[in-house]
């Protein structure tokens, strides 16, 4: 309709702004090397590296599914190029994150792929990892400066919400309250799938959000933010999730009050219990994130990096189209893989 392609276009201009203002909202500290066009596009060091040596994997947290199937394609493809591997875990902590940082430093690893904590909070991380002529490629979520990460890939956040949003709104007839499940503040996805999201739904004033709750990416944090959403808004009709993980807390919080035959659930990522419950009707819809495709380019790219010292590819950011899945289609993808 009309409208909805009003809203991809007004979520792609916001998509693009958003991209360029992640780049340039942050000044540079004064210890931080300016930016040049060379280093924005994976320029060449002062000479290509070599082969080999060890790769550092930090994510935020493998008990998510999402970041676990992070983990296992990033060890997988530094294995199968001959590097070795380290992983570790920051939980969404900047000052865990600088330890890991550290560490791989003393290690003198050949470079780094990191799932930054905190698009403001990882800038001085990154930097520790620069100064000590060790690249680093961000997959998954990127930081508020350019010209410090050789490469930072991410998902079409934007156009995923999107999607989403559309399905939502035709399962739930354009009308009705509903409440919000909002990820990690100190992650620019968070608030880039929230506008998303809004974006489509502001086409219909028949839909009122009466909630919001911050539910920090995961499964626990949604069914107990659920619970107490749905003691103040009984009558809601809708959810609209982060993340699958705050999602399926959410499908777990209205199973138990008897609510879910009644209200729409929307997720984000795409792991396999949502895709299961997209199956099962208990998940109006999930998008999937490229996070295996994306978690290969990442290594492939550092790999180029360090063999040549230039990542093959034009641009820092990069931004990879979302798969919505519904009910329809939901056998088609196992993994964060579609078959």
């Amino acid at each position: 309709m009309i409208a909805n392609t009003t809203a991809r276009l007004l979520i792609a201009a916001t998509a693009l702004a958003g991209l360029a203002a992640c780049g340039s909202s942050s000044t540079p500290s004064s210890s931080a090397p300016p930016a040049s066009s060379a280093a924005a596009t994976g320029g060449a060091p002062a000479g290509g590296g070599a082969a080999g040596g060890t790769i550092a994997i930090i994510t935020v947290d493998p008990s998510n599914p999402y970041w676990k199937a992070e983990v296992d394609t990033a060890k997988s493809a530094a294995e199968a190029l001959g590097y070795k591997t380290t992983t570790g875990a920051h939980k969404n902590k900047p000052d865990q994150q600088s330890s890991l940082i550290e560490t791989a430093i003393n290690s003198k690893v050949a470079g780094i792929i990191l799932d930054p904590a905190g698009a403001k909070e990882s800038i001085s991380a990154v930097q520790k990892a620069v100064d000590a002529k060790i690249p680093v490629v961000l997959i998954n979520a990127e930081i508020n400066q350019t010209g410090l990460a050789k490469a930072q890939i991410v998902s079409n956040n934007a156009q995923g919400a999107t999607v989403g949003a559309e399905e939502w709104t035709k399962a739930i007839n354009y009308k009705g309250e509903f409440v919000e499940l909002f990820g990690d503040p100190s992650d620019n996805n968070a608030q880039v799938r929230s506008d998303g999201y809004k974006a489509v739904i502001a086409q219909y004033p028949d839909l009122k959000q009466v909630g919001k709750e911050i539910a920090n990416w995961d499964r626990q944090q949604g069914q107990d933010k659920m619970e107490a959403l749905l003691s103040a808004h009984p009558g809601i009709t809708g959810v609209i999730a982060g993340n699958d993980e705050m999602a399926l807390g959410a499908i777990n919080a209205l199973k138990a009050a008897g609510k879910l035959a009644t209200v729409k659930v929307l997720g984000f990522d795409g792991n396999q219990d949502a895709v299961n419950a997209v199956a099962s009707g208990d998940m109006v819809a999930t998008v999937l994130q490229p996070i295996v495709a994306g978690t290969k380019k990442a290594v492939t790219q550092l790999d180029s990096y360090i063999k040549t010292g230039k990542t093959g590819v034009a641009d820092e950011k990069q931004a990879l189209d979302c798969n919505l899945i519904t009910k329809a289609n939901a056998a088609k993808f196992n993994n964060f893989v579609p078959q």
